[in-house]
């Protein structure tokens, strides 16, 4: 049994569907609100790893979708200024276990870092349903 903080955004379906298989996984789900947690670069910067910056973003987030920031020409500098002042714009959700970070929730990688059930109807979990 893993202690997962997991920072979401509050009524995202596809959050608290994976919420739920970590909690039916035996896991303590500590949860907090991604949009109003008061994040810094050096707070927020390690969830992304090695990660390519375009990866960093939600590519659901009005901004992203009408090409007004262009992920590709961001530097991680802009990007995580960009991503302070609008969390929206953060891809999700983000996971701490101990001081081990994950950015979103690839099902394969999460089982083989924490273990994961197998729950039915909690099957696809990377992508949200619904555009906000």
């Amino acid at each position: 049994m893993a202690q997962v903080i997991f920072y979401e955004r509050p009524g995202c379906v596809n959050n608290a569907r994976q919420k739920a298989l970590l909690w039916a996984s035996g896991h303590e789900v500590e949860a907090h609100n991604i949009l109003t947690t008061p994040w810094t670069a050096s707070t927020l910067r390690p969830f992304f790893g090695d990660r390519p910056i375009r990866e960093w973003f939600n590519q659901s987030a009005p901004q992203i979708k009408t090409g007004e920031i262009a992920v590709e020409n961001i530097d991680e500098i802009t990007a995580l200024e960009l991503m302070i002042q609008d969390p929206t714009l953060i891809r999700r959700p983000i996971i701490q276990v101990g001081n081990i970070y994950q950015l979103g929730f690839n099902r394969a990688v999460v089982n083989d870092w924490i273990g994961l059930a197998s729950p039915k109807g909690l099957e696809k979990l990377d992508a949200c349903p619904k555009v906000h």
